[in-house]
């Protein structure tokens, strides 16, 4: 009984909080209801077993995503008010855009109730002797190390790319000339003075 009020409790707030999100004029509201998201789907988490995952949820999202976010909204100067002037023009696109995906969620969900496993099958599965932690890394890093090692390869091209992209070679700037650095030696780099007795400055 307490698990079904926990689990309608933190499923209420979340749909709540997530209406807010775009519902919000201002967005760093939106991004602080964000956050109340991510906490309340850790607490679904929670109550469905899946500790490991409630703790990346909010150590990862809560902790950086969406602090990152907030703070990109706060320094950032963006007049809102003149990017939302032209939005009444996309909302028929817009509309037909959040159809399609409804769709979608509606006949996969109703997929997955049809040909989801029973619970006895599941619980089969599921091994009793190690955690939900050694469980997922065990099939992470066992059966799909190919995949992660490819999905991190995908991120490392991407930061590289975002790099180049963003880089620009402004004239005028000294740059670091790494050649020049190591050819350095320590007569040119420091001059020993051998200064006397009431000489100093």
């Amino acid at each position: 009984m307490l698990q079904a009020i926990a689990f309608y409790l933190f499923s209420a707030v979340m749909l709540a909080s997530a209406f807010m999100v775009i519902a919000s004029r201002n967005p760093v509201h939106s991004v602080l209801f964000l956050i109340v998201v991510f906490f309340n789907a850790a607490g679904l988490f929670v109550l469905l077993g899946a500790e490991f995952l409630a703790m990346i949820l909010v150590v990862v999202y809560v902790g950086a995503v969406a602090v990152l976010f907030l703070f990109v909204v706060m320094m950032l100067d963006i007049d809102f008010t003149e990017l939302k002037s032209g939005a009444q023009q996309y909302v028929l696109v817009g509309a037909g855009v959040g159809l399609v995906l409804l769709l979608e969620l509606i006949g996969s969900a109703s997929l997955w109730t049809f040909s989801a496993a029973s619970p006895g099958e599941l619980a089969h599965r599921t091994p009793t002797n190690i955690s939900n932690t050694a469980a997922l890394g065990r099939i992470l890093y066992t059966d799909y190390i190919y995949y992660f090692q490819i999905a991190g390869l995908v991120l490392l091209v991407a930061m590289i790319g975002a790099i180049v992209l963003t880089l620009r070679r402004r004239p005028g700037v000294r740059r670091q000339n790494i050649r020049a650095q190591n050819a350095r030696v320590m007569a040119d780099a420091m001059t020993i003075v051998d200064v006397k007795p009431g000489q100093g400055a």
